[in-house]
């Protein structure tokens, strides 16, 4: 078949566009690239003969710790994070149909920060505390939205303009929460709003690998019946899947992914947003790609990063600054084009 590679092993195949391969081969080596540039900058500067050094074991304590304590945390979660962000921007913009419809912007990183707030002023601050509390606040708000949106099934547009309204009453009941706690707690709930991975260690990183790895399995089967869903609900039916309970799914599975990022970073605005449509634009598919996306949430995720790190030299900047600056640039694009598509 003509730019279709099958793949067969008995009897299952794996179909795949050979765009779609090329296009995930040179994001993965951009971004295998970029990680290995990213250990060689800072304040002590290192070259990639330091990094062979430390995998062989025979470099000194102090590149040592420069490499695996200081920099690989950083690197590795911001991989993992911008994967599990464009992950979960891409499931909900495939329930919504809307390239608008990202967590970020529908509320749901919003329901995942008023949890994460209320577990701050409860007391507790581990990361296991506050991924419970970013995964019980995404998914409440999502429930909610879901109900408040559901007429006889969910459409896309209602979803999401249920979901920026009820974003925006969370939104202000955070600032009424940080109002009325200590200032201890409102100063680094606030630095935690901004999101950031300075202060990402070797502990969050596991715990979110663990989740991105759970998000990671489910995702074969979701995108198999995302794309049935792209169908439209009716056709879906037809082909025997369970429409409502399948979206229900597809909500936990999103929200997760993202609650796992705003657990340990933050709300880090815009990475699910754009990722999942930069990469259908890469790859030319007209459906979701959640391979695709994924390469691109982290490649974007980690060169935010590092723009927040380095562009102002002995500043250090908050890396959700940085996707929020590029982010609303985007956003503003992508609304022109979807008022201009409406008006035709």
């Amino acid at each position: 078949m003509n730019g279709v590679f099958v793949l067969r092993a008995g009897s299952l195949s794996l179909r795949a566009a050979r765009r779609s391969i090329v296009v995930c081969a040179l994001l993965g080596a951009a971004l295998v690239a970029l990680a290995l540039w990213a250990f060689t900058l800072g304040s002590y500067p290192l070259s990639l003969g330091d990094l062979a050094a430390v995998m062989s074991g025979t470099a000194g304590n102090g590149v040592r710790t420069v490499v695996l304590e200081w920099r690989a945390p950083r690197i590795v979660a911001a991989v993992l994070f911008g994967a599990a962000l464009a992950v979960g921007g891409a499931i909900f913009q495939s329930l919504t149909r809307n390239p608008l419809g990202s967590p970020d912007v529908i509320g749901f990183t919003t329901g995942s920060y008023t949890g994460v707030v209320l577990t701050l002023l409860a007391g507790a601050s581990s990361y296991s505390a506050l991924a419970a509390g970013a995964l019980g606040g995404g998914l409440i708000t999502a429930f909610a939205v879901y109900l408040l949106a559901f007429r006889r099934g969910v459409r896309g547009f209602r979803l999401i303009i249920v979901g920026i309204a009820v974003g925006a009453l969370l939104s202000s009941v955070n600032t009424w929460f940080l109002v009325k706690a200590d200032v201890d707690t409102a100063l680094r709930a606030a630095v935690w709003g901004a999101g950031s991975l300075s202060a990402i260690g070797w502990p969050a990183v596991t715990m979110a690998a663990v989740l991105t790895a759970v998000v990671a399995t489910a995702a074969p089967v979701a995108q198999r019946r995302m794309r049935w869903l792209e169908l439209g609900d009716d056709t879906a039916a037809m082909l025997g899947v369970p429409v409502e309970r399948t979206k229900l799914l597809l909500v936990v599975l999103g929200v997760a992914a993202t609650a796992a990022v705003t657990a340990a970073a933050g709300p880090i605005a815009f990475v699910a947003l754009a990722a999942p449509q930069i990469a259908r634009r890469l790859t030319g598919r007209g459906t979701v790609d959640l391979t695709g996306a994924a390469l691109v949430g982290a490649l974007l995720l980690l060169g935010a990063d590092l723009v927040a790190q380095h562009a102002i030299p002995g500043v250090s900047l908050p890396t959700g600054a940085v996707t929020v600056c590029v982010g609303g640039a985007y956003l503003l694009v992508l609304l022109v084009r979807e008022s201009r598509r409406g008006a035709r």
